[in-house]
């Protein structure tokens, strides 16, 4: 059920709904059984309409009288099983619906959680841009200085003793060096 698990209410609701679709399947069945038999009685009762053998006429009478009596309750339980199938239905709704939404607030909790962990690293990401920014400044500051103060030379001469990365540099100094021809 899409992360859903059934809880125990929803199984046994599920198993009566079940059982009350078998049983209107049944009884349907059995209605349908019971209206053949009887029709088969009124038949051997007009086969018999000569008179001939009045106690198979009492017997058929009396089966017709029993299938009435099955028919008529077979009726009123027909009658009864739709409302408690839409009645099982509805409180299987209820209850899909309440587990539902458990779900959806437990995830928008969960969601409400991360979107503050996610502005909170945000912020701090925007502080350390702007730390990064601020060294490159200096650093780009420091070398300017160095390269007014001690000249293009004495920077090379460093750069080869010292041999900086390439990034740690500033990329933009607008100091390129000279080539000792």
């Amino acid at each position: 059920m899409n992360g859903l698990d059934k809880t125990p209410r929803m199984q046994r609701l599920e198993d009566e709904l079940k059982e009350l679709l078998k049983r209107q399947g049944k009884v349907n069945t059995e209605t349908r059984t019971l209206r053949k038999q009887k029709k088969l009685l009124m038949e051997n009762i007009v086969g018999e309409m000569d008179g001939a053998n009045a106690k198979k006429q009492e017997v058929y009478k009396k089966q017709i009288e029993e299938c009435n009596q099955k028919l008529t309750e077979y009726q009123e339980e027909m009658k009864e099983l739709p409302a408690q199938i839409d009645q099982v239905n509805f409180d299987l709704m209820i209850e899909t619906m309440q587990i539902c939404y458990e779900l959806i607030q437990e995830n928008s909790d969960k969601i409400t959680e991360i979107a503050e962990w996610i502005n909170n690293i945000r912020i701090e990401l925007k502080k350390n841009v702007v730390r990064k920014q601020q060294y490159e400044q200096q650093n780009h500051n420091v070398y300017t200085y160095m390269h007014d103060i001690f000249g293009a030379e004495v920077i090379d001469i460093f750069d080869m003793a010292y041999n900086p990365a390439e990034k740690a540099r500033p990329k933009d100094s607008g100091s390129e060096k000279k080539e000792d021809s």
